[in-house]
């Protein structure tokens, strides 16, 4: 017989038990039919081993549910739960209990909600820009604005003058900003014409702002393109390839000593600051004279196509150096050591001393190229051998290519300054006449 169970109050009235009884003294409940409580076995025991042994290798248990039993149990006649609402339809994944129908999730939700269609002009992405529209180079869509940013990602753009390459018919000429300078100063013009005979004439003209001035790269553009103006007026008259030279220079320094009066210099102006100003050098070639003109350090050199024949430099610069070299003064190499050595003494601006133009007129006896200059590339080939080493031995067949080799050789020894260089084949090749 199971142990009288132990209550304190009779489960019918509530009335207060004594230890022992057997019946409720008030009501007379027969307490021997209260069930005796079951014994206390666990599902999983404190240890996590669930009770006669551990677990069959790679299964857990199953969860037990252990319902109330006797008269208050939820299976009784007396205290059955009601059941469940009927449902409209059957619901996905919405189990219910077998022995009390209760219901343990909640109503069953959409497997996705619906989102707002995109925006097809979003999702097309930014429209094709117009042919001939600058196009961003960063994201290669978006229409580059006024201020030179893109309107798509809104990357700067780098500028124009950065980096620049011409080939104009059978010359040819490269520009570059350098390693070291936060802008290009420099600005050359190539162009081709006919001489009254019909005789082809090419030439090129390279100009270097002085860094030190106001506006040095709008001084170096104004004074190129000025003299290429000028070349192309006056050669087709019949006027003498050296006078035309001349005329050029003196043109391009008008161009400058404008700027002086231009608005935005006077606002960019200040008391130590010197008017817009640069260094002009230019060649001429026709198909029997090589005509070359230069005011300030930038320089022209000969290489001819034959390597055992001597290149040669054929201008002299307006400098400190120069002038020590010219007055006896120092030998090149000591006057080229001194750090006075790249300072110019003549230019083209409003405030230099006065203009004198330097043209010479020469008449090779053999083919070659004439190389064009600024002192961004004459600095890492300094003499004639120099520069004859690092042109192409190809380069009056391809002169972009050579251009490109030699800005290039400037680049590899340093870039410290802006680089330019026009190659200009000798004599002119007999072909159809344009211009720049």
């Amino acid at each position: 017989m199971s142990q009288m169970p132990q209550l304190s109050a009779c489960p019918s009235c509530e009335e207060p038990l004594e230890s022992g009884d057997r019946f409720c003294g008030a009501c007379g409940y027969d307490l021997s039919a209260v069930p005796a409580r079951p014994d206390d076995s666990p599902t999983l025991a404190m240890n996590g081993a669930p009770p006669g042994g551990p677990w069959p290798e790679g299964r857990l248990p199953a969860a037990e549910v252990h319902l109330p039993t006797g008269p208050h149990a939820a299976g009784s006649a007396e205290h059955r739960l009601p059941p469940p609402p009927p449902q409209s339809g059957p619901v996905v994944g919405s189990p219910v209990s077998p022995a009390s129908g209760v219901r343990f999730d909640r109503a069953p939700e959409p497997d996705e909600y619906p989102l707002q269609a995109p925006d097809p002009r979003v999702a097309a992405g930014p429209a094709t820009p117009a042919e001939g529209t600058k196009v961003c180079v960063a994201c290669r869509a978006g229409r580059v604005d006024d201020d030179g940013y893109c309107e798509n990602c809104g990357h700067a753009q780098p500028r124009e003058r950065d980096h620049m390459e011409q080939e104009a018919g059978p010359i040819a000429a490269v520009s570059d900003r350098g390693l070291r300078h936060h802008r290009n100063e420099d600005a050359f013009t190539l162009g081709n014409t006919l001489l009254p005979d019909g005789s082809p004439a090419t030439f090129a003209v390279v100009c270097d702002g002085v860094s030190s001035a106001t506006r040095p790269d709008d001084a170096s553009l104004a004074a190129s393109r000025a003299a290429a103006d000028a070349l192309l007026a006056a050669l087709p008259q019949g006027t003498h390839p050296q006078q035309a030279m001349h005329e050029a220079i003196v043109a391009a320094s008008r161009a400058v000593n404008s700027l002086a009066n231009e608005p935005a210099t006077a606002r960019e102006h200040q008391p130590h600051q010197n008017a817009p100003a640069c260094t002009i050098v230019g060649s001429v070639v026709t198909p029997s004279l090589l005509v070359v003109g230069w005011v300030g350090d930038s320089r022209v050199y000969w290489v001819p196509t034959d390597r055992t024949s001597p290149p040669a430099r054929l201008t002299e610069d307006d400098s400190w150096a120069a002038q020590m070299v010219a007055a006896g003064l120092m030998n090149e190499a000591e006057a080229y050591a001194d750090e006075r050595a790249h300072a110019i003494t003549g230019w083209l601006g409003a405030d230099a001393y006065e203009l004198d133009p330097h043209t010479a007129s020469f008449k090779p006896d053999r083919p070659g190229v004439v190389v064009v200059c600024t002192d961004g590339l004459w600095n890492y080939a300094e003499a004639a051998d120099e520069m004859a080493e690092a042109v192409p031995a190809d380069a009056a067949a391809r002169p972009l290519h050579s251009a490109r080799v030699l800005v290039g050789h400037a680049l590899d020894g340093g870039g410290h300054d802006n680089v330019t260089v026009a190659v200009v084949p000798f004599p002119t090749p007999s072909q159809g006449a344009g211009s720049a």
